[in-house]
Order: C-alpha cells, then sequence, then structure tokens
C-alpha cells in the first residue's frame, strides 16, 4: 500500500517534498512572475510532449494529404485540450494522488485495473513511435537504427534512475524545446496565404481517407498517459510552501500555455509540409520519416529538412518517451500501491522505477520489428481516439467528487461535459469510418 498518500478525495492535501521558497520580499510584480516559475514546469512539458512522433507524423501527413484543411481542428483542439489538462491539475493538487490512486480508491480495484490496462496499451504504442521516430531521423544522417535507439534510451534510463522530479523536468522541457524548429520550417515552405485562408473557410472534405485523419489528429491532442502525467508531475513537483489557490491558479496558466504551444508546433507542420507536398504532390501518402524528409528537401534544403525537421521530430520522441514511461510507471504504480515517486532513491521505490525501464526497453526493442512509422502513428492515434471514452469518463467522474469549492459548475461544467462528449463522439465515429473502410 502507497503509504505517501492517505488523502480522500474530498480532502486537500498538501504535495510531498514541497521547499519553501518566500518572495514576500521581492516587489509585488516580480513575486507574482517568482509564484509563476515556481510552479510552471508540468503543463508545458506534457504538451511537448503531447506534440510526440506520432503527432508529428500524423500533422506531416494531414498536410501532403489536405493542404490545410486540418488546421481549423488543431485550432479547436486547443481549448478542449487545456478543459481536460486543467482537471488533472486540480485532482492532483487538491487531493495529493495520482490519477491510478483515485480510481482504485473512487471506483474499486477492477476499474483501477482497467485504467491501467488502458494506459498501458497506450504508452506502448507511443513508446514504439517515439523510437521508431528517432530511428528513422539517425537513418537520415547514416546512423545505424541500433545506435541511435541505443544512445537516446541509455541517455534516458541514466536521467530517470537518477531520479529527482526537477532535474527530469529541466531536461524534458530542454530537449521538447527542439519542436519550435518546426516554426521556422513553416515560414521557410512560403504557404500560400489564399489557399490558407480558403481551407481555413471550408476545412471538411469528403475524400477518403480524411476521417482517418480527422480521428489521428484527435487522438494525437488527448492521450491517456498525459492524464496520468501531469497529474502525479504536479504532486512530485510541489507547492513550493504557496498556498494552494495561487497554486492552481499559476499551474493553470502553464496548462494554457502549453495547450497553446502543442497546437500551435502541430499547425506549423500541417502548414509546411501542406504548403510543399501538398502543393507538388497533392494527395500524397508519405511511408517513412525519411521519405517526409527527401520530400522537404527540395524547398527547406537537404540541411534545412534534416535540421528543422529532423531535429525537431527528435525533440518531440525525446520527451515523449520520457513522459509516456514515467506516466505509465506511475499509473502501474498508483494502482497495486507502490511507491511512486520521482523523488525517492530507486532502492526505496524499486518497483516504481522497473516499470519506468521495462517501458523504455520494451519501445526500444519493440521498435525493430515495428511496420513503417507513418502507417504505425495514425494507427496508434486511432486507438487513443478509442480510448477516449474510458479516459475522459473517469476524469469527469473524479473531477465531480471533488470538495465544492474546488469542483466546475454553471457554464463552465456544462461547456467541459460539452466538448469531453464531442471528442469521445467525434473520436468513436471517425474510428469507426475507418475501420469499416479498411474492412
Amino acid at each position: 500500500m502507497d503509504h505517501r498518500r492517505r488523502s480522500r478525495v474530498a480532502s486537500p492535501a498538501p504535495a510531498p517534498d514541497a521547499t519553501p521558497v518566500s518572495a514576500t520580499s521581492l516587489p509585488g510584480a516580480l513575486a507574482r512572475a517568482a509564484t509563476l516559475l515556481a510552479v510552471m514546469g508540468p503543463g508545458l512539458m506534457v504538451m511537448l510532449a503531447d506534440t510526440d512522433a506520432g503527432s508529428v507524423v500524423t500533422a506531416a501527413q494531414s498536410g501532403a494529404r489536405f493542404r490545410y484543411a486540418l488546421v481549423v481542428p488543431e485550432l479547436a483542439l486547443i481549448p478542449i485540450l487545456y478543459l481536460v489538462q486543467e482537471m488533472t491539475v486540480r485532482l492532483g493538487l487538491v487531493t495529493g494522488r495520482g490519477h491510478g490512486a483515485l480510481i482504485r480508491q473512487s471506483f474499486g480495484r477492477p476499474w483501477a485495473v482497467l485504467s491501467a490496462v488502458t494506459l498501458f496499451v497506450a504508452c506502448l504504442g507511443a513508446l514504439v513511435t517515439e523510437f521508431a521516430g528517432i530511428a528513422g531521423v539517425g537513418l537520415l544522417v547514416d546512423v545505424p537504427r541500433w545506435l541511435s535507439i541505443g544512445a537516446v534510451s541509455t541517455a534516458l534510463l541514466a536521467l530517470i534512475l537518477l531520479g529527482r522530479y526537477r532535474r527530469v523536468e529541466h531536461v524534458g522541457i530542454a530537449i521538447g524545446a527542439l519542436e519550435l524548429l518546426f516554426l521556422p520550417a513553416a515560414l521557410v515552405a512560403h504557404p500560400h496565404l489564399g489557399a490558407l485562408a480558403h481551407d481555413l473557410v471550408h476545412p471538411w472534405r469528403t475524400t477518403a481517407g480524411y476521417p482517418t485523419l480527422l480521428a489521428a489528429n484527435v487522438g494525437a491532442v488527448i492521450m491517456p498517459w498525459m492524464i496520468f502525467y501531469q497529474q502525479e508531475a504536479v504532486i512530485d513537483k510541489g507547492r513550493q510552501g504557496r498556498p494552494l489557490r495561487a497554486v492552481v491558479r499559476s499551474s493553470r496558466l502553464d496548462t494554457a500555455v502549453g495547450a497553446v504551444v502543442t497546437q500551435v508546433v502541430m499547425i506549423a507542420v500541417v502548414v509546411a509540409v501542406g504548403a510543399t507536398l501538398g502543393v507538388s504532390h497533392p494527395g500524397s501518402s508519405l511511408a517513412s520519416v525519411g521519405a517526409i524528409a527527401t520530400a522537404l528537401s527540395p524547398f527547406l534544403g537537404r540541411a534545412g529538412a534534416v535540421s528543422l525537421f529532423g531535429l525537431g521530430l527528435v525533440g518531440a520522441a525525446v520527451v515523449a518517451t520520457l513522459v509516456a514511461s514515467l506516466a505509465g510507471a506511475w499509473g502501474v504504480a498508483e494502482v497495486l500501491g507502490w511507491r511512486h515517486s520521482l523523488n525517492d532513491a530507486p532502492e526505496r521505490a524499486v518497483g516504481f522505477y522497473a516499470l519506468a525501464v521495462t517501458g523504455v526497453v520494451a519501445g526500444a526493442v519493440l521498435v525493430l520489428v515495428a511496420p513503417d512509422l507513418v502507417t504505425l502513428s495514425v494507427d496508434i492515434e486511432v486507438l487513443n481516439a478509442c480510448l477516449l471514452p474510458v479516459v475522459l469518463g473517469f476524469l469527469l467522474a473524479l473531477e465531480s467528487q471533488l470538495p465544492a469549492p474546488w469542483r466546475m459548475r454553471g457554464a463552465r461544467r456544462l461547456a467541459t461535459y460539452a466538448v469531453s462528449g464531442l471528442v469521445i463522439v467525434v473520436g468513436l465515429v471517425t474510428a469507426a469510418a475507418t475501420v469499416a473502410h479498411v474492412a
């Protein structure tokens, strides 16, 4: 049994390892900035991981086949992404318990096991696509697959086993910032503003394959492991000696900034590929990461395609591998009642660290027999869309059990339930259409 968190859903609990930081001596504005910076990180990191290798390839495929048509869905997903992840922030900070632990406490072990299985499937799929993306970029510069995967997985294992949440977060955000290279790639591609405006007004397509990519983009934005990761991350990071309400406000801003950043990156990928391949080879399908970079080379130059697209994809894949492996370990350990903090040394949380290591190793090994990245990535994102009813259902049910001052009310509650229901319906309908098309 995990004795580190005993609070009930209805009882606020302080986060562990909180290090008091006094800002009272600073001027007002500077003190508020210090408060914000002290708690920011979990939202930004999980959102950078959200734009993982599978998401990037899905966005690239969207641009290649339908130019800018899927920019509108990407924009529409920003508030949805924020509303979903903001609930995890409140659950974690108010209860002091992770997502899996709350499900076990509120609904019993069988439902907790179901959530853990859902998480395991999503994490394993994510880890395979991340390592496949890393391997694909390595091949662009003639680095053997075994070497690129081996080097990255070894570095990640070392980072995880060294422990301490702050170290992991700082390294993860620094690496994930490479995704910002997709922004200059979109500008260098010189998108046609008239065509972009047309697709913003008329985004829907009746062409075969559009529902699949729409479902994939929905699944690429809200993933099960994001919920587990951010809820546990805000606990492991601690409240820094701040009042709960101040920390919740700052964490909401952290989440909002991250939601905008991740979707801007996705849009940049859609625009960059839509302005190039979407014009020269409209409707084309891409077979690998190498194929995407090669196809972009005539427009961005070989060096530009490798440096902008390649490094951006590496940043996305590495931070997502880190987040997915930790999320899986956190979620399963919570359900089993094991110690599961990065602030615990490996010898104090053996099961948690073993799960994280196993996830990284399994993803690295499985990628050696994985099919092409593009097909695999789209399939995994469609699978994520199919898992949304379970994930969002648990999240909404847990949020409704928070103490009254922390629950959603009125218009906000209606809006959250409406958009969550819409995402579930869109995901299931388009996934069903995809299965029917394949059959």
